[in-house]
């Protein structure tokens, strides 16, 4: 088994600072008319971050050992919360934008498949609470679209 901890910090208003076991910060607050600042990261924004994070190092680390010749990867993830506290993520959707000249459809399909059921820890556990996660990618290939 691996633990893994995290440190939070109160600075002012509501907003925290956190720290990993490494010496790595960010910003938490949440918005104006809530009572924050907006100078960090909602809490629940850090988990769309964790979501799309956990994938991304997953698909590229898949291409890579396939010898894909990605080039880029960028995610868009968005999720839908419900109306009633706690106000969960009902619905999680992830658009991989990946680059590379002759990347394999289907490589791509199989590492998005591998990520989603084996192993992106964070999207599971957002499966397994309950959301629905839906994903759709595209490739670009020297600028073209597929």
């Amino acid at each position: 088994m691996s633990e893994r901890s995290v440190n939070l910090r109160w600075t002012q208003g509501m907003q925290f600072i956190g720290t990993d076991e490494d010496g790595h910060s960010l910003v938490l607050d949440i918005s104006a008319d809530a009572g924050g600042e907006n100078s960090g990261f909602r809490p629940m924004e850090l988990l769309l971050i964790s979501v799309a994070g956990c994938t991304a190092i997953d698909i590229v680390d898949i291409l890579k050992k396939q010898r894909q010749p990605i080039q880029g990867l960028e995610l868009q993830v968005s999720g839908e919360r419900t109306t009633e506290y706690p106000k969960v993520f009902q619905k999680v959707r992830i658009n991989y934008l990946l680059r590379g000249s002759g990347l394999n459809e289907k490589a791509v399909e199989r590492a998005i498949k591998l990520s989603e059921k084996k192993y992106c820890s964070v999207g599971i556990m957002v499966r397994r609470s309950g959301a629905e996660v839906e994903t759709e990618y595209r490739i670009l290939d020297n600028g073209s679209e597929s």
